[in-house]
């Protein structure tokens, strides 16, 4: 955070900030405010979640992510502060985000009930969501000839890493909080140049190696056992407008990507067309129409 300077000396640096402060006030509240609703000042923040997502983290994989000396007497105790420290965090969170969601509450006790409403039910659905994190380290282990075991995967793999905050983003954008799942999607893409958007769906067993540039879109559709290169994109042709030239919000815009589909590097995969079971999508290639079940394409393929 930035300390002001003390006033005796902003004052005699002849800035004329009172002029310069009251010129921004009138930007903000006046002539140039974007606050939600022209009135909304309390946001989620960025450094909470992250911190949340540590504490989350801590508590799915203890022994990774947690403390180094826990024991079988002891970590249930950890977990157990770490999901507290989470849960408490989060749903002040998911309180200021409830203002941005689709069904927003406006009296401030329907925020904050609502709001432990979903951190409750999010709690209950952590173990389904490590059994998911699970499978993907498994399919990490068996797709890379250069791992040697799950810690190495789950401690200093960016495409894991990047995985990890999708799942728990996409819950919460089951949830009706889509604005902190952005927010949790955007650390992790700051983290490792991952992005993948919290409204895409992925099946289990998913993969991203090196990981890097890659790109997924939010109304993508990924389904069992799909393994990703670096700098893929699974991207939007085009956007559809409605009849004042308007960007239409929420169209099914993205790719299909069906079960065991291997995608290599540098591939771009545009539109709402179908990667069939099985394909394979050579690097650098150029996709905008379906791909056949099982067929290996090495070269661009576009309508």
């Amino acid at each position: 955070m930035v300390k002001p300077l003390p006033s005796e000396t902003a004052a005699s640096a002849g800035w004329d900030l009172d002029a310069i402060v009251a010129d921004l006030r009138r930007s903000r509240e006046v002539l140039h405010n974007i606050r939600h609703k022209g009135s909304v000042r309390e946001l989620p923040s960025r450094r909470a979640l992250a911190e949340v997502v540590e504490h989350l983290s801590a508590a799915l994989f203890p022994t990774h992510f947690g403390a180094t000396d826990l024991t079988d007497e002891s970590i249930d105790y950890f977990v157990g502060a770490s999901l507290g420290q989470a849960l408490s965090a989060l749903a002040e969170q998911i309180r200021r985000g409830l203002r941005f969601g689709p069904a927003q509450v406006e009296a401030e006790t329907g925020l904050e009930a609502k709001a432990a409403e979903i951190t409750r039910t999010f709690a209950h659905q952590l173990p389904d969501i490590r059994a998911l994190l699970v499978s993907d380290l498994q399919a990490a282990y068996e797709g890379d000839p250069a791992a040697t075991s799950f810690a190495e995967i789950l401690l200093s793999y960016p495409g894991v890493v990047a995985v990890l905050h999708y799942r728990l983003a996409h819950a919460l954008h089951r949830l009706g909080v889509p604005f902190l799942a952005r927010l949790i999607s955007k650390i992790a893409h700051s983290q490792t140049g991952i992005d993948i958007h919290p409204a895409a769906e992925i099946g289990s067993g998913f993969f991203i190696d090196h990981g890097t540039g890659v790109v997924i879109g939010e109304t993508a559709i990924i389904g069992n056992h799909v393994r990703l290169y670096h700098s893929v994109t699974l991207g939007a042709k085009r956007f559809a407008v409605d009849e004042t030239g308007a960007l239409i919000k929420g169209k099914p815009r993205h790719p299909i990507v069906e079960d065991d589909v291997v995608i290599y590097a540098g591939a771009t995969v545009l539109g709402r067309i179908t990667i069939g079971r099985g394909a394979v999508i050579g690097g650098n290639a150029w996709v905008t129409q379906d791909v056949a079940p099982g067929a290996v394409l090495l070269k661009a393929a576009s309508d």
